[in-house]
């Protein structure tokens, strides 16, 4: 069992930056990959960005490349998404989960956190 808590989220302007940050319970942590998934309401749940248990490998959706990054600090049970450049598309809930499946679908991902809100000002 794993518990997951996002953190970090808030109200920036356009072009700012936040690091979202998602803690996790368990010993175990190092044995799962760790996406960041974001769902606007009336929207489904859209992948954004993963990285694989050791942290040697991402994933990201296009429209995040070059300005998200992720990372994790397995001694301290923790993933974090540097989000720089924010748009106000980029405005929604933000929810990081974990699973033994390193990849970009909902279903591959087992442990949901309760989600953090980005809101990005224009």
């Amino acid at each position: 069992q794993v518990q997951l808590v996002e953190s970090g989220g808030g109200l920036v302007q356009a072009g700012g930056s936040l690091r979202l940050s998602c803690a996790a319970s368990g010993r175990t942590f190092s044995s799962y990959a760790v996406g960041w998934f974001r769902q606007a309401p009336g929207k489904e749940r859209e992948f954004v960005a993963a990285i694989s248990r050791s942290g040697g490998s991402t994933l990201y959706t296009d429209s995040v490349k070059g300005r998200f990054t992720i990372s994790r600090d397995n001694a301290k049970n923790t993933v974090y998404l540097q989000m720089n450049s924010l748009k106000p598309e980029d405005t929604t809930v933000y929810y990081c989960a974990a699973g033994w499946i390193f990849g970009r679908r909902e279903d591959e991902y087992r442990y949901w956190g309760q989600g953090t809100q980005v809101t990005v000002s224009s």
